[in-house]
């Protein structure tokens, strides 16, 4: 497919054809779905604990005798009945992460790319370079492109000046092409790729 090409100025620059095996895939839900939960399993750090029976600082001797105090019959005062006693089934320090196949991931970065472009969400840069690199002139420049949340990936390298320029930017996130991954893609609104990451996701995902 063809897509335009502009520039940071807003600006025609060409035109580029889109590999449709990578940017025309129908959208499929689950695929997305499954590739969002796999990442954010992958970054949770599992360090959640709470103390059980064994765990928790008292006295492990029976609190009174069996028999003949007309009360209930207990253990020791660690008992999860007991305010202060020992939690039962808490959670417990684990790897949450998952496995998912490798044509599972692959298909869905192929069916983010495709969705922001079915949407009109993709956008194709000539390049990132600016002339100024500060913060405040590419927020005019972003502001000029209607641009507010906005996901960019550049080539194997980031443009230091761009990413210098973006990084106290809300909602603009800036990542090498190395980095696209489906969760950054679907949670900015626009997707927008420089000549060179297309190439090099085109090379990556064919």
């Amino acid at each position: 497919m063809k897509c335009a090409v502009t520039t940071l100025d807003n600006k025609p620059a060409g035109e580029i054809d889109l590999d449709d095996t990578i940017f025309g895939l129908p959208p499929r839900a689950d695929i997305l779905a499954r590739m969002v939960n796999w990442q954010l399993a992958k970054r949770r750090a599992g360090t959640h604990a709470v103390k059980g029976r064994s765990d928790v600082a008292a006295s492990k001797s029976k609190i009174y005798r069996q028999k003949g105090t007309g009360r209930a019959r207990h253990g020791a005062r660690t008992a999860n009945i007991f305010r202060g006693g020992g939690q039962v089934f808490g959670p417990v320090p684990r790897d949450h992460s998952h496995k998912l196949p490798k044509k599972v991931r692959k298909l869905a970065l192929k069916t983010a790319l495709s969705v922001k472009a079915a949407d009109g969400k993709l956008v194709v840069l000539d390049s990132v370079q600016i002339d100024t690199p500060k913060t405040g002139a590419l927020a005019k420049k972003l502001d000029a492109l209607g641009w507010e949340s906005v996901l960019v990936i550049d080539g194997t390298q980031v443009d230091p000046g761009f990413a210098r320029a973006a990084r106290n930017l809300p909602n603009v996130d800036v990542l090498p092409e190395g980095g696209a991954n489906v969760y950054d893609i679907l949670r900015r609104d626009t997707l927008v790729l420089t000549r060179q990451a297309v190439e090099a996701l085109e090379a990556r995902l064919k």
